[in-house]
């Protein structure tokens, strides 16, 4: 494999692995006027994700900064053209990041109303940014000769815009809940547990279409039967949520988002932005690649300290794996409260 397909690859599994784990805290966040109807149940939601959601966003600047580095003209397309997603992006993870901090500064209902509801709606409206963007990408984008834009500020924000967010919701919605039902005891987690079985095979479609969509345009048998998985791995999912086995559903619903992820990248490589005006102006790996050299340091350099970094995000879900109840139990860690 050459380094720029190996680099091709590693931003696709930093991208699946940002959706991956910042899906299941957009999700919480989301439901959290869904399924937080007391305090304490509220309380108890944020609390599964206390530990974890600023550690998750490192997945997010450390994908954007792999295509900064790696393939700068992928970069220099990407974000011009999409500059209105991405600033929705900075804002819903800015907000909900000041209201994850300050919700607990006070004690009054109206307080805690206020930045629940802050927390909820920023994670709302960066998924559906992270979304949008990567659905652009991925099904066409308006460019022109040089990877530039083609029209004003909106034309990028297309069908294929409109279905990745859509897709990205209603995933993290359902990854959310799974979560909950794994990681809560109690009416939270009784709670969880029903809203998945309920959502989950139709929360599961925009995310095949969108794979389904990029497997037909451009795909190999390969990415076909990777397809095929992932639409196993929701009816898997959903099965073991009948009978009670939050943790194999949690798997086969992560396992559902890497099968999808690797068929949208897998079909769309070697083409990172797709132009919907004229195929001869697709951005290529090629074209968007900085020099050998640059990508073989890059490669020492993560080959260092990227287990690093995995080492210590796993050793923190270790150490917040068990299950929560609506009173902090004895013995747990003081991290665990949102």
């Amino acid at each position: 494999m050459d380094l720029q397909t190996l680099w091709f690859a590693a931003v696709a599994l930093l991208w699946t692995g940002f959706l991956l784990l910042e899906g299941f805290d957009f999700g919480v966040a989301a439901l959290l006027p869904v399924l937080g109807r007391r305090p304490a149940d509220r309380h108890l939601m944020l609390r599964t994700i206390g530990p974890l959601w600023d550690g998750n966003e490192v997945w997010l600047i450390t994908a954007v900064g792999a295509v900064f580095a790696a393939f700068p003209g992928w970069y220099a397309t990407w974000l011009p053209a999409l500059y209105l997603p991405f600033v929705l992006v900075l804002f819903g993870l800015i907000v909900r990041a000041v209201a994850f901090e300050w919700r607990h500064s006070h004690s009054t209902d109206a307080w805690d109303t206020t930045w629940t509801r802050v927390i909820t709606g920023g994670s709302l409206v960066a998924a559906a940014g992270i979304g949008a963007a990567l659905g652009a990408t991925t099904l066409g984008l308006p460019l022109g000769e040089g990877g530039t834009r083609v029209g004003g500020a909106f034309s990028g924000l297309g069908w294929p815009a409109l279905l990745g967010a859509v897709a990205v919701l209603a995933f993290s919605v359902v990854h959310g809940a799974v979560f909950l039902s794994l990681k809560t005891d109690g009416p939270v987690r009784v709670a969880a547990r029903r809203f998945a079985l309920r959502w989950a095979p139709g929360a599961a479609l925009p995310l095949l279409a969108w794979a389904g969509l990029v497997h037909l345009r451009y795909g190999t048998p390969v990415t076909g039967a990777l397809w095929l998985a992932a639409a196993l791995a929701v009816l898997v999912a959903w099965a073991r949520l009948r009978v009670g086995r939050e943790g194999q559903a949690f798997a086969a619903w992560g396992a559902m988002l890497a099968a999808a992820a690797t068929t949208i990248f897998g079909a769309a490589y070697p083409v990172v932005a797709p132009s919907t005006i004229d195929s001869a102006f697709d951005v290529t790996v090629a074209d968007a690649s900085v020099s050998d050299y640059t990508l073989t340091v890059m490669t020492w350099a993560a080959a260092v300290g990227l287990p690093v970094v995995l080492g210590y995000q796993a050793w923190t879900y270790w150490v917040f794996r068990t299950r929560l109840t609506a009173e902090p139990q004895h013995g747990e860690p003081a991290g665990t409260h949102a």
